[in-house]
């Protein structure tokens, strides 16, 4: 089911964590906090949307580095329910197509509930202070590349990383509704 984020939320601190990465560490904000902003970005395995988007997403990410961005892929999904979605299949998923970035597994959902994540992708574009300044979409594709595209996540997170505020007009992500734990 596919689902679409809420407008940004600007201003809204970002949340800490302390999850486990594919590379056999475990992450905190403060590890992947750039020193001019951060992007916290909820992934999965199996979501046409990020499947379709991942080399675009791995390409933004790996150019932001050089603007004082950080980047970090957390995969909040109910692995019992999704097994392709489990943590042997994001280390594969992670190696596959080049993350320069740390993919991590919120087990719990604790870390995704406390961002108010709701779909794959779900991107939040953090200042250097941690205060929400995008809460947009990566691009117009969606479950297709679409040539020549202006990069709207690219440019909004330079320019945060440049006067420390995002765009006023943004246009929510789309993706797959994250796949929460019965009961939870």
């Amino acid at each position: 089911m596919a689902a679409e984020t809420p407008i940004c939320d600007f201003g809204r601190p970002a949340a800490d964590f302390d999850l486990p990465g594919v590379d056999g560490r475990n992450w905190s904000l403060a590890d992947v906090r750039g020193p001019r902003g951060t992007l916290v970005m909820f992934l999965c395995n199996h979501c046409p949307y990020v499947r379709a988007a991942i080399t675009r997403i791995v390409r933004d990410a790996e150019d932001l580095k050089a603007h004082g961005i950080g980047a970090v892929a957390i995969m909040p999904n109910d692995t019992a329910a999704y097994p392709q979605d489990g943590f042997e299949a994001m280390k594969s998923f992670a190696a596959q197509h080049g993350f320069g970035f740390p993919y991590l597994l919120d087990e719990s959902q604790a870390v995704a509930r406390a961002y108010g994540a709701v779909c794959t992708p779900d991107f939040f574009g953090f200042n250097a202070d941690l205060q929400l300044q995008y809460r947009g979409r990566l691009d117009i594709g969606r479950t297709q590349p679409v040539p020549d595209a202006p990069r709207e996540l690219y440019h909004a997170m330079c320019r945060i990383a440049d006067c420390g505020t995002g765009p006023a007009d943004q246009v929510p992500s789309m993706g797959c509704a994250i796949k929460w734990k019965p009961g939870a």
